[in-house]
């Protein structure tokens, strides 16, 4: 009874940052796919090549040839989904020789015009976002030094006696 309990148990394992029907959906026709490939003897023979961010390490293992480019940014995280939709893949190792520290943005060499497209896209949205939005601290100095400007109204009350 166990055995048979056993045989038939499967573990799905999705990384994904909210689980919808549709991410289950797709998972689940890909599991699917795997085992008919498996039941026909078509199976993957080797690893699936990482896609997007990943280590320096996975990067190098594809022998296609590394290049890389400096960023100062703190906010790194925000080229992830950029390089995402341009489907760049890339590693991202920080610095800390340096101060402030500067992240190094390893990629393939034949990626070269996607990730330059990529960082177009990524600058113009940082610089529109940073356009936009003005500091709130900035806001409250220009007010205190408003409020500073404005002449007090000085009451002088004399006692009459």
């Amino acid at each position: 009874m166990q055995e048979e309990v056993q045989s038939r148990t499967v573990t799905l394992a999705i990384n994904t940052t909210k689980l919808t029907a549709r991410e289950l959906k797709q998972a689940l026709e890909k599991f699917l796919a795997y085992q008919k490939n498996l039941q026909s003897g078509k199976a993957q023979t080797g690893d699936v090549v990482p896609r997007g961010k990943q280590t320096v390490k996975q990067l190098a293992a594809q022998n296609e040839g590394m290049t890389n480019i400096e960023i100062t940014n703190k906010n790194i995280r925000t080229f992830d989904r950029v390089a995402r939709k341009y489907g760049v893949d890339y590693a991202v190792k920080k610095d800390r020789s340096v101060n402030p520290p500067k992240y190094l943005v390893f990629f393939k060499a034949k990626d070269t015009d996607a990730l330059t497209a990529a960082f177009k896209d990524y600058t113009r949205k940082t610089v529109r976002s940073k356009a936009r939005k003005a500091s709130v601290l900035d806001k409250l100095s220009k007010a205190k030094e408003a409020i500073k400007a404005i002449p007090a109204k000085v009451k002088h009350k004399e006692i009459e006696r």
